[in-house]
């Protein structure tokens, strides 16, 4: 017996059956252009298919659910901006663990010569602003503004792997810069402390 998926009222009662080609239907009609969606809001090609790939293994789990459903197309979009709202908290979670451990470093710090890590961290500040513009524009809104990479990429409206790159060509140049005059400390401490009082 022929069963119509595209029928949006019986794909969902086949899926709650458990039909696992109502299932393989869904997937073949949506996961494309789900994952172009979740890649605009991530520029995260990687990231974008994990979310959409979730997205469709809860639909099965909660299949039972989905009569309360109006319009499949519209929930599938929701899950996966959902998707994407919980893995953009969970960097975020990220960072305030990595801001914790700054601020302990920043106490090992102050202990030291004040007026020797005044110097050092001028050092620091200057050669972040000679920094080619726009990798001291990243470097700055990680470091100073404390935004993530999806965050500075949105922003920057650039993919998240030019953010990746940026970041990478700011700790090169700043290393070279500075390995022989600051402490090696210091450099796990940008972005907490580098405005400088004179």
């Amino acid at each position: 017996m022929y069963t119509d998926l595209s029928n949006i009222k019986t794909l969902v009662q086949e899926l709650e059956k458990g039909n696992h080609q109502a299932l393989v239907f869904l997937m073949n009609t949506y996961h494309h252009q789900l994952c172009l969606y979740a890649y605009s809001l991530s520029n995260d090609f990687d990231g974008a298919k994990d979310i959409v790939q979730n997205v469709f293994v809860k639909i099965w789990e909660d299949k039972h659910k989905l009569q309360h459903v109006k319009s499949i197309k519209s929930f599938l979009y929701k899950s996966v901006y959902n998707g994407f709202i919980d893995q953009w908290r969970k960097d975020k979670k990220m960072l305030a663990i990595e801001q914790k451990h700054f601020e302990a470093l920043e106490d090992i710090v102050k202990n030291e010569n004040a007026d020797v890590l005044k110097k050092q961290l001028s050092l620091v500040k200057l050669e972040i602003q000679r920094l080619p513009p726009k990798c001291k524009e990243t470097f700055l809104l990680s470091k100073q503004e404390g935004l993530t990479n999806i965050e500075i990429a949105n922003f920057m409206n650039v993919s998240i792997r030019t953010v990746e790159a940026q970041m990478n060509k700011a700790f090169r140049i700043l290393r070279k810069k500075l390995q022989n005059k600051i402490k090696p400390m210091l450099f796990l401490l940008f972005g907490i402390n580098f405005h400088v009082e004179s």
